[in-house]
């Protein structure tokens, strides 16, 4: 009798308590919802700022010396950009690499990760003003270009610091198509011992103030368009790196073409090209290399949806002896020249999706002087790879 009492108490009792359980979770469900994560005083904000995942990534297979090596698949880049105003004349921009180690830097106190980190004040609509990490105005349209849209760089933009910290300002004329920047930088990233052995360098003293210069032109001529630049980097004392680049770009309705040419002349070899040949005789860092680059792209768009494009690019490095027992270099001081090609086709699936799919078959060929042969023992090379994959800055926000 008794258990059956004290089923019929639980009998009744239950659908109170499920009453309960239904009202204590509609109560947890409405107290969540009820604070947006975002304050609707904020939600604003967001109308101006972008959130975008900058994304290559592809299944490659590669040769050397027409001999087979590998197949994989590798995320070529994903930059995470966020970028927007915060006031009407205040611009932010931030984007980190997540293809690069996460260390900070000796010289500016950020990782090498961060590509840019900035504020750009909008004085009127001809001046701007910025400072933090920011691209290095360097000009041409290689390097101008949204990394995840260039399948493999020139010599000269694959071993340069492009992203360096400072400031600068910009014009834009009153015709709205030629705008002036000049900037003022940190040189490098890291210290001078980071960069360079000392002890190879004897009597080179490190600069106080390492400091980098741009002059940039961006000129719009209806088809035909331009982007120069003229920098000087002050890498130690009385010891200077002097960088020219001339973009040149012509356009059409389906056709268009783009060609740089660039020219560094350094005095301690920062890109390390030469140095990588004359370590070979113990000659750790070369002193006066040069470099110079041309690079070509051609695009036919044959319809909204497909684009067949090519890349060409030829990187000489110079170096003249001096202060060593090696002969002169009569091959016009040339030690090698580097060969690219890039013929691909790109292909956008979505109408209103900036994503795209592409294939490439991308050759790098390496020729050394007669001169680089006999006196560093160095032979050419020949490599390339097949790719296919996407490309998307896919903004998110």
């Amino acid at each position: 009798m008794k258990k059956s009492r004290t089923l019929l108490w639980l009998l009744l009792l239950l659908p109170a308590a499920l009453m309960a359980q239904v009202h204590e979770r509609q109560t947890d469900d409405t107290s969540i919802h009820s604070v947006p994560f975002i304050p609707v005083s904020k939600q604003s904000l967001l109308s101006n700022v972008d959130v975008i995942a900058n994304m290559q990534m592809s299944f490659q297979n590669e040769f050397s010396e027409g001999t087979y090596q590998q197949s994989r698949f590798v995320m070529n880049q994903f930059r995470l950009e966020i970028r927007g105003k915060v006031h009407d004349k205040v611009y932010f921009r931030f984007r980190d690499r997540y293809t690069r180690g996460v260390v900070p830097q000796t010289i500016d106190n950020i990782s090498r990760s961060t590509d840019l980190a900035f504020l750009r004040f909008d004085a009127n609509d001809s001046w701007s003003i910025y400072a933090g990490k920011l691209c290095a105005d360097w000009g041409g349209f290689e390097f101008d270009a949204n990394p995840i849209e260039i399948y493999e760089y020139s010599d000269i933009i694959e071993y340069a610091d492009n992203f360096l910290v400072g400031a600068g300002v910009s014009y834009m004329l009153p015709d709205k198509q030629n705008q002036f920047t000049v900037q003022l930088l940190n040189s490098r990233t890291a210290s001078f011992t980071e960069l360079y052995d000392t002890t190879a360098l004897p009597g080179i003293k490190p600069a106080k103030f390492p400091f980098a210069g741009v002059l940039n032109w961006r000129g719009n001529f209806g088809k035909f368009s331009t982007l120069w630049s003229y920098s000087v980097f002050r890498e130690a004392e009385n010891e200077y790196m002097n960088y020219l680049a001339l973009g040149n770009q012509f356009q059409t309705g389906k056709f268009h073409i783009q060609y740089d040419f660039k020219w560094s002349r350094e005095a301690l070899d920062r890109k390390g090209i030469v140095s990588g040949i004359t370590d070979n005789m113990g000659i750790k860092h070369a002193y006066r290399a040069r470099y110079m680059s041309h690079w070509v792209r051609l695009d036919w768009h044959l319809s909204s949806k497909v684009n067949l494009f090519f890349v060409g690019m030829m990187d000489d490095a110079y170096w003249k002896p001096s202060g060593t027992t090696l002969p002169a270099n009569t091959s016009t001081n040339k030690l090698r020249t580097a060969w690219g090609y890039i013929p691909g086709v790109e292909v956008y699936p979505f109408k209103n999706l900036n994503l795209k799919v592409f294939g490439t078959f991308i050759g790098r060929k390496y020729v050394y002087t007669d001169y680089a042969k006999s006196n560093f023992g160095m032979a050419n090379t020949d490599n390339y790879r097949a790719s296919i994959g996407i490309i998307s800055p896919l903004v998110i926000l």
